[in-house]
């Protein structure tokens, strides 16, 4: 049953609550329907989308690690006409908020994407930017704010559904990328995307990833993704959608406190296919336990200008 005080509207989307999928964790929704009340979830972030079809990269894609895992999958999907013509008809009906995810190798590229995603049945797009721009020698989007912004731009020219922009932690500043990307109009930030790492394989002398490094992603990384929710929260007016290593109900509430309006479940869908439902059931607990009429109340109570020291504080 909906609980009332999880009802959330971020962006102008209407959310039964603040849970949302990560993108490559949930494919495109329906194959977890025997496991999640699709409905009840804020938004599915779809596996990532490109505009020509991709087959992903070669050799051993996953591989786990202590509390998470490595992923180099390469972007493999159908492509956005795929997702149109066969895909997005058929999830619509679990009556879901479904957010794309998209990736390019050149801003025009995402420009087109989104104007093609600019149908009925999308709620949102959401920008992977943790990818090399063709045209700038192979720079990743992600890690340089003008390029980022001018991500931004070129997919707010061609679409009027909202765009959120997923940051990556692989900056020396992600409050600057932050600061840039809303500057460049994108209406809210998702973070963390994967941290870059790899694994060798002491027998065989040699990394076990094909692509030899990956995402690094679990419940390892949701320290360093709080602490960047925390930061950006204080330096940001659009809405953040917090992830990186939630497992729990527990978790879920780190990233409110530092200033998250919602929330994304990622590799924890891996170990438990319910987990997005357990996290419903357990902020539902927590307010009530805590007194709390709705999420609402609880978005950066953990940040400077409720604790009353400067609002400037970055550091510990």
């Amino acid at each position: 049953m909906s609980d009332e005080r999880l009802h959330t509207n971020l962006l102008g989307i209407a959310m039964q609550t603040p849970v949302l999928t990560a993108s490559g964790t949930f494919g495109f929704g329906e194959e977890f329907a025997d496991f999640v009340d699709l409905s009840r979830l804020g938004g599915v972030m779809v596996k990532g989308t490109t505009l020509l079809p991709r087959r992903g990269n070669d050799g051993v894609r996953i591989t786990e690690t202590p509390k998470g895992m490595l992923n180099c999958i390469g972007l493999e999907n159908p492509g956005v006409e795929h997702f149109l013509k066969e895909t997005l008809p058929r999830i619509q009906q679990y009556g879901m908020n479904v957010i794309v995810n998209i990736s390019g190798s050149t801003a025009e590229d995402y420009g087109k994407i989104a104007g093609l995603l600019d149908v009925p049945g999308v709620a949102a797009i959401e920008l992977n930017v943790s990818c090399p721009n063709v045209k700038e020698g192979g720079i990743v989007f992600g890690t340089d704010p003008e390029a980022a912004s001018a991500v931004v731009r070129a997919t707010k020219a061609h679409t009027k559904k909202p765009v959120i922009l997923k940051l990556s932690p692989n900056v020396t500043d992600i409050v600057a990328m932050a600061k840039a990307v809303e500057a460049a109009g994108a209406d809210a930030v998702s973070l963390i995307n994967t941290l870059l790492g790899m694994e060798i394989d002491i027998h065989r002398f040699r990394p076990v990833l094909g692509n030899i490094t990956g995402g690094l992603s679990g419940p390892c990384v949701k320290p360093v993704a709080v602490r960047m929710v925390w930061q950006v929260a204080q330096a940001v007016h659009i809405p953040i959608i917090g992830m990186g290593g939630i497992a729990s109900a527990e978790d879920a509430v780190e990233f409110f406190l530092a200033g998250a309006s919602a929330v994304a479940v990622g590799t924890a869908n891996f170990t438990d296919p319910e987990i997005t439902m357990k996290i419903c059931d357990g902020l539902t607990d927590y307010l009530t336990e805590n007194g709390f009429s709705s999420i609402e109340e609880i978005v950066g109570k953990a940040n400077p200008g409720f604790l009353g020291f400067p609002k400037d504080v970055q550091k510990g």
